[in-house]
């Protein structure tokens, strides 16, 4: 089971990395998406992180349980770990983000908010046959505009409580930002939780079944979402085709996202196991140690971007940031794509060594039981 965590991680290693991209991207202020193709594309490969983290999360449970064999551990486990996303989602990460603590104003519900409620979720979910977990996964993904039906069902006095679960496009409560939702991210927690029976399977059949499976996502994709393209072509002034094609709906994540995230990712993992040299070990102390760099690499990110506003303009420029990950910088002052990769370089060194000295206090004090959560 090592080889397998260790490809797990290997993923996670990676798609941490590439998340650095999008929150540097962030404090940069140029736009999500556009308008230009190197614009689109330093968002675009960002894309990957959260399928693959809430895909994982939900298979590294099912691996836990399979080696304790005690599921009202691994239940126990989940909420716990659950209710300690979310409480440092509202706490610990909204400072980091903002360097300020005016709820008042600004609330977000993101995505470690959403990773800790699925856990919280996914823990009554284990006491279900396996197969019933996995149908339940495809469903929510695959029916996931039915949730949108049953909010609007609702009264409309509390349909903003809905909106957690998934938008129903009622106006949200004042200074309240819900990036994420429960509905489809639970359906795909669950899904990799079923996922993980494949890696016990012997190499070759596993290999199979991921190729067969990440394959067939990503046709599905480009069959499905390229015929839409050509039947609702883009304005002459829109964007091309293919980045037509690549510009799928994350929030709430659509199951062409999904399909296009995740399909490569699974078709991948086989290869992850066989990694080997330098840079593998290195994505492997990240993808380690996944709920450290996270604290760690927000806070590192924004006093980077201070630190470069003052180099640049000579003042930090603070309160652009006040309401991060939706900030503001004036147009003539957003930085180049060039500046942007030098910074995020700078900080993923940093990150590497700040979890490589974590990972080893970890592994150094198993008794440190509260560890075992960070």
């Amino acid at each position: 089971m090592n080889k397998r965590l260790t490809s797990i991680d290997l993923i996670r290693g990676v798609v941490m990395v590439l998340m650095a991209i999008d929150h540097v991207r962030v404090y940069s202020g140029l736009p999500a998406g556009g308008p230009t193709a190197g614009i689109f594309f330093t968002r675009w490969i960002t894309h990957f992180c959260v399928p693959a983290f809430v895909f994982f999360a939900g298979t590294s449970a099912w691996l836990k349980g399979q080696k304790t064999g005690d599921k009202t551990g691994l239940t126990r486990f989940l909420v716990g770990r659950g209710l300690l996303l979310v409480a440092l989602e509202l706490t610990v990460i909204r400072w980091c983000w903002t360097f300020n603590l005016d709820y008042a104003h600004f609330m977000l519900a993101g995505v470690i908010w959403m990773l800790g409620w699925c856990m919280i979720l996914l823990a009554v979910l284990v006491r279900l046959p396996l197969r019933v977990i996995a149908i339940i996964g495809f469903a929510v993904i695959f029916l996931q505009q039915a949730f949108n039906w049953l909010g609007r069902l609702l009264p409309v006095s509390i349909r903003p409580l809905w909106d957690f679960v998934y938008p129903t496009g009622t106006e949200p409560w004042q200074g309240l930002n819900i990036l994420y939702t429960l509905v489809p991210w639970i359906g795909v927690m669950a899904a990799g939780y079923a996922f993980g029976l494949v890696l016990l399977l012997e190499p070759a059949v596993r290999k199979k079944i991921c190729l067969w499976i990440g394959v067939s996502a990503t046709v599905l994709f480009l069959l499905i979402g390229g015929g839409l393209v050509l039947w609702h072509p883009a304005p002459a002034d829109g964007l091309s085709p293919v980045l037509q094609l690549l510009n799928q709906t994350k929030y709430p994540a659509s199951q062409l996202y999904l399909m296009m995230t995740l399909g490569p990712i699974i078709a991948l993992l086989p290869l992850a196991s066989r990694a080997r040299g330098w840079a593998a070990n290195i994505l492997l102390v990240f993808g380690r140690v996944p709920l450290f760099y996270y604290l760690v690499h927000i806070p590192l990110i924004h006093l980077s971007a201070l630190g470069v506003n003052l180099l640049r303009t000579g003042m930090a420029h603070q309160e652009w940031y006040g309401t991060a990950p939706y900030d503001w910088v004036p147009p003539s002052e957003r930085w180049t794509l060039g500046l942007l990769y030098g910074v995020w370089l700078a900080d993923v060194v940093i990150l590497y060594f700040a979890c490589r000295w974590y990972a080893g206090f970890k592994a150094a004090h198993p008794e440190k039981k509260w560890l075992k959560y960070i």
